[in-house]
């Protein structure tokens, strides 16, 4: 599969207001990808441009959207377990989920849900997540994201065990649905068995 062509683009306002054309706003052939093909077309693309996996990093932790969110879609996609070619980029990763849209956030936690990380970044993933937890207002998808990574990392360190039943009590589950609200129970309960 070769390079889609890059024959236009669209004004800051993009596919969701005007039509008008800026040559300078022009979008990338990754970009064209992210919008144009489906699932398995953009895994496709990024299997056979390995080169472009940096750019799809700086999409997804960058702040112009539609594309920074499919880009993190994407490469939770593509991504291995422990992916090498994440490592570089995990502090970057970190310190710009706080800023995201709930989606986007959610896309980047499932992303770095699949590395193994070192404790000084483990830690600052799991206060995150937590913090993510909290905000009952949020999104529930991007809470369940962060609960399943606290739990996660809590049964390595079961000293946090008493933390997580905290921050689990009845007020944190009331925005969610019944079906989750069991699950984040059943989570609960396996802590320390």
């Amino acid at each position: 599969m070769g390079r889609p062509p890059c024959l236009y683009t669209w004004s800051k306002q993009g596919r969701y207001g005007s039509n008008s054309l800026r040559v300078e706003e022009m979008e990338t052939p990754l970009e064209h990808v992210l919008m144009a093909f489906n699932k398995e077309g953009m895994i496709a693309y990024m299997e056979s441009h390995p080169g472009d996996f940096e750019a799809a990093v700086k999409l997804a932790t960058g702040d112009k959207q539609p594309y920074s969110w499919r880009a993190a879609w994407l490469l939770w996609s593509v991504l291995q377990q422990d992916d090498p070619r994440l490592k570089p980029y995990i502090r970057v990763i970190l310190d710009c989920i706080p800023g995201k849209k709930d989606g986007h956030q959610r896309e980047l936690i499932k992303m770095l849900g699949l590395m193994e990380l070192d404790e000084a970044h483990e830690g600052v993933f799991f206060n995150l997540c937590m913090n993510l937890w909290e905000k009952t207002h949020a999104a529930p998808s991007v809470r369940y994201t962060a609960l399943k990574v606290i739990i996660r990392i809590a049964k390595k360190y079961p000293e946090l065990f008493n933390d997580v039943r905290l921050v689990t009590q009845d007020h944190y589950l009331e925005t969610l649905s019944p079906g989750v609200r069991s699950s984040v129970c059943r989570m609960v309960d396996g802590l320390g068995h």
